[in-house]
């Protein structure tokens, strides 16, 4: 009888824990940021549109906790970051004007449901100048972090 009852509570408790683990197997869907800049080249002191629509899965993300837009003249380095704070539809919005020709960046950091997702995109206001990278013009995939840590170690003491 007391092997019976081991085998028994063995089996209950196998059961619990295969039961926990097939829910904790359903990850998530990572968020999708498709960030938009109209026109892709703009003209000086007239206003470009920057969108971020943000989804998880079916899903439009108005919940985001932090919303930021990166934005600075290539191989300047100043960069100006802007918050926004509210989504219509999954979409964050910012219009902005320039007043310097040449070619810019723009990185939307997104941080939505614990996770972060950050695309870049480049535009050019009025004449390009030269850029910094012209093989990241899309994409992170060629940042080297080691120059984008230096930039994070002046921000704060005016270079």
């Amino acid at each position: 009888m007391r092997k019976l009852l081991v085998v028994f509570i063995s089996v209950l408790l196998l059961i619990v824990a295969v039961s926990c683990s097939k829910q904790n197997d359903a990850l998530p869907e990572m968020i999708k940021v498709d960030l938009s800049v109209k026109p892709g080249t703009g003209k000086v002191d007239q206003p470009i549109s920057f969108e971020a629509k943000v989804s998880q899965g079916k899903e439009m993300v108005n919940d985001a906790e932090s919303v930021i837009f990166e934005i600075w003249r290539a191989k300047d380095e100043k960069h100006e970051k802007i918050e926004i704070k509210q989504a219509k539809n999954g979409i964050y919005h910012l219009e902005k004007s320039f007043s310097q020709e040449g070619t810019y960046y723009i990185i939307s950091h997104v941080t939505a449901r614990d996770m972060h997702n950050m695309p870049k995109k480049e535009f050019v206001v009025g004449t390009p100048s030269e850029p910094e990278d012209p093989k990241a013009k899309d994409s992170m995939e060629n940042m080297d972090m080691g120059d984008h840590q230096k930039d994070n170690n002046h921000e704060g003491d005016g270079h």
